[in-house]
């Protein structure tokens, strides 16, 4: 009931309004986005390669209307591969790219001409991208993009979420060699007909869609900060005869920083998803939803801060 409510929020203007306009809310932000120009990505990028961990960048924005829009979005990715080639940083560091945010919701193809120039540009840069997957509504026109995409951009990943019915099914197609898959849970409100509600149902079908992934040739990418789905994925990493390095995990900028840190000790390999930019509203509004513990922080910091 509470993540409904709170994804319910995510789109309603009013809340908008009254969560970016309150001054404590760009305090409490800070944990979660690394600030709002590429000055500031390039600079939370070094920090955390500096401390073993690899990186996976998002310009917030979504739900682009406009063409304009679209270009912006694309040319502040190009910006961003730029700075992140003199910095010397594109070893370790990708992005991740939600293609409503280059125009998907207007045109197909407009979106797809978009990702092939940031793509082309990462591979010259010498790093990939990971296409974000969104709400259900745009699953099929997103596999058909990456798909796409990887006939020329081999590397360029893409993401399946467990509440989605159909993602077991979707993990099998793509654990192919080469193949790059994020899985997470998810974190769009979702009719019943398409994605499970009950949160143990989709912590089931994440670890079905797992033992697929490791059994496949594919490199899976395992995004996820619960205790014991990361216990699972080690316990299957060893099943399946995989050595770290042939998998990955990755967790959110600002979530479970220790745990990052351990198993980066025990020499796994850790990406951390760092958004900036000032569009952060729908992006705070979903990390809330995932886990009452960042419920309870926001709550805790008003309370502090008021």
């Amino acid at each position: 009931m509470l993540r409904r409510t709170i994804l319910a929020a995510a789109r309603s203007g009013r809340t908008r309004r009254l969560i970016t306009n309150a001054p404590v809310s760009r305090s409490v932000v800070r944990r979660f986005v690394a600030g709002s120009s590429v000055d500031d990505a390039v600079r939370v990028t070094r920090q955390l390669i500096d401390a073993g961990l690899r990186v996976s960048l998002d310009h917030l924005g979504e739900d682009t209307t406009e063409e304009a829009q679209a270009k912006t979005a694309t040319a502040a990715y190009l910006e961003l591969l730029a700075r992140l080639r003199r910095a010397g940083l594109t070893g370790t560091a990708e992005l991740s790219v939600k293609l409503s945010a280059i125009g998907l919701l207007l045109d197909q193809s407009m979106a797809a001409e978009n990702a092939r120039v940031i793509c082309e540009a990462a591979d010259r840069a010498g790093t990939t991208v990971t296409i974000d997957m969104e709400d259900s509504g745009t699953t099929d026109a997103t596999l058909a993009i990456v798909g796409d995409l990887r006939e020329s951009f081999p590397s360029v990943g893409l993401v399946l979420q467990a509440y989605l019915r159909r993602t077991e099914a979707d993990c099998r197609e793509f654990a192919c060699a080469g193949s790059r898959v994020r899985l997470c849970k998810g974190a769009y409100k979702e009719p019943e007909s398409v994605a499970f509600q009950d949160k143990l149902d989709v912590d089931r079908s994440y670890v079905r869609s797992l033992n697929v992934l490791m059994a496949g040739s594919g490199y899976p990418m395992f995004a996820t900060h619960d205790p014991r789905l990361i216990a699972i994925a080690g316990e299957r990493a060893k099943w399946y005869d995989r050595s770290p390095g042939t998998y990955e995990y990755q967790m959110l900028y600002g979530v479970r920083p220790e745990e990052q840190r351990r198993l980066t000790t025990e020499g796994e390999t850790v990406r951390v998803y760092v958004p900036y930019g000032d569009q952060w509203y729908a992006y705070l509004m979903r990390r809330l939803a995932e886990r009452p513990a960042n419920v309870a922080f926001f709550v805790r910091s008003l309370v502090s801060k008021g």
